[in-house]
């Protein structure tokens, strides 16, 4: 069931995803959303490069990939927060729903990036 990288991918994501959203729902009780999303989405990185590191696509470009591998999540944030942003701003979307948007529309984008920087092709 897992020998594909997309699969692999998509069950890294959902944890990373579930993990991240719990952080972002504690901490909405404390912090602002923009701020409950930017720390929760800090932790969703290093809990993604982990696993696609080790689980997802099983190799490394050296030392090059842990350095560029939060330009992959540095572009999703940007297009993810504005569309948490947007959602709640301009469509008048619950704060607790926003960030599964952003995911939905960031998906693509980050697997085709990360599997460049591990593997080294698209």
């Amino acid at each position: 069931m897992f020998k594909h990288r997309f699969v692999r991918f998509l069950v890294s994501g959902g944890m990373g995803t579930l993990l991240s959203y719990g952080i972002y729902l504690a901490l909405l009780q404390v912090l602002d959303f923009r701020l409950s999303y930017t720390v929760s989405y800090v932790f969703g990185i290093i809990f993604a490069y982990v696993m696609g590191r080790f689980f997802v696509f099983k190799a490394t470009q050296g030392a090059a990939s842990i350095l560029l591998f939060p330009l992959v999540y540095a572009a999703q944030y940007v297009l993810g927060v504005c569309v948490v942003w947007g959602s709640v701003e301009y469509l008048g979307m619950p704060q607790w729903i926003a960030p599964l948007i952003a995911v939905a529309v960031t998906i693509p984008c980050t697997y085709f990036l990360s599997k460049y920087l591990f593997v080294g092709r698209f």
